[in-house]
């Protein structure tokens, strides 16, 4: 099977996405039990953590943490975002910062002002989206930002989209009511295909296009821990409670380059096996041995690989002992979490 493909099924009971690029699994998509980030609560402040600048809230889902919190007092009603989806035991992670997101614009309500993707170059094309823009969204107090899929879309659906939020934005902020409540759901995994995975595809919408398209076989896989990487190397994703372990393995190769070489197609392939396996927290990676001076290729590799990621990742760096750490941000639900 070759180019891309989105097929849109369940997984037991639960809803779920699955991006194939040349029928390998790219990404992945899966419902669960807890909050999908993205939702908005009207939440009530329940007390604050004294040293750490946070407060717990109250919602319907349950105990919130908001972090770095001024002048809120318990008993207050405040608007706030799931950012994340929190590790089990924990409290539910959000943001007083809301977005509105579709697949061509997201209304930033703290951020005024109008902005259009870097990532769309063409001078023409970035004069006639500003246009739209303006048009679209009149006089409005909320900031806009036009994402990349905009580039070559249909004004009219551009038009539609930007209405839409910006309805959506008025209608949660305009909000009078003190209660504790949900005011708007976050977008499940099909929703999440359509905003997020926008290249042209062909999309499989059929019943049973998991186990057609063998991405039965491929989930299976990816519940595993190891991840080859050709010529016997491989490495191994292992999550702990406190982080996730990454061990890189050179297998039979004992060349003198044997270490960079492994490292290197570690960097290629560790943000898609971090995708699938819907991982993020504190990421360190044990390294197969390699010379000091080859480091700076190995961040090189690693960086390029995560450019075209849409969840945040920061390189952290090189721990005494020799290991590299990342920190990911937890947007989707553990794979080892969900139904088999």
């Amino acid at each position: 099977m070759k180019g891309r493909t989105i097929v849109l099924d369940h997984l037991g009971n639960a809803e779920a996405a699955a991006l194939l690029v040349d029928g390998k699994l790219e990404d992945l998509l899966i419902d669960g039990d807890a909050p999908r980030p993205g939702t908005v609560y009207r939440a009530i402040a329940d007390r604050p953590v004294k040293g750490q600048g946070g407060m717990f809230l109250k919602t319907p889902d349950g105990p919130a943490f908001l972090r770095q919190v001024k002048g809120l007092a318990p008993g207050q009603a405040l608007l706030v975002q799931v950012s994340g989806y929190a590790e089990r035991g924990k409290a539910i992670p959000v943001t007083q910062k809301l977005l509105f997101k579709s697949r061509y614009a997201i209304v930033t309500p703290d951020a005024p002002g109008l902005n259009i993707s870097r990532a769309i170059k063409d001078e023409a094309e970035r004069d006639r989206l500003l246009e739209l823009a303006h048009e679209a969204a009149g006089e409005t107090a909320h900031g806009l930002i036009l994402r990349s899929s905009c580039a070559g879309a249909e004004g009219e659906d551009i038009a539609e989209d930007i209405t839409a939020m910006l309805r959506l934005a008025d209608t949660v902020l305009g909000d009078e009511d003190t209660g504790m409540e949900t005011l708007t759901e976050g977008d499940g995994p099909h929703v999440l295909a359509w905003r997020d995975w926008t290249a042209p595809a062909e999309v499989v919408t059929d019943p049973g296009g998991f186990e057609e398209l063998g991405v039965l076989d491929e989930i299976d896989a990816a519940r595993g821990t190891e991840v080859p990487l050709g010529n016997g190397a491989s490495f191994f994703v292992e999550p702990t409670r406190a982080l996730v372990a990454v061990d890189v393995n050179t297998g039979s190769d004992a060349s003198l380059a044997a270490g960079l070489k492994a490292n290197l197609a570690c960097a290629r392939n560790l943000p898609r096996a971090l995708r699938v396996r819907g991982l993020g927290g504190q990421i360190t990676l044990d390294l197969a041995p390699m010379p000091k001076k080859d480091r700076r290729a190995f961040e090189s590799a690693l960086r390029q690989a995560l450019r075209g990621e849409d969840i945040e990742t920061a390189l952290v760096g090189w721990t005494p002992l020799g290991h590299f750490e990342l920190q990911r941000k937890r947007t989707r639900q553990p794979l080892a979490e969900t139904a088999p």
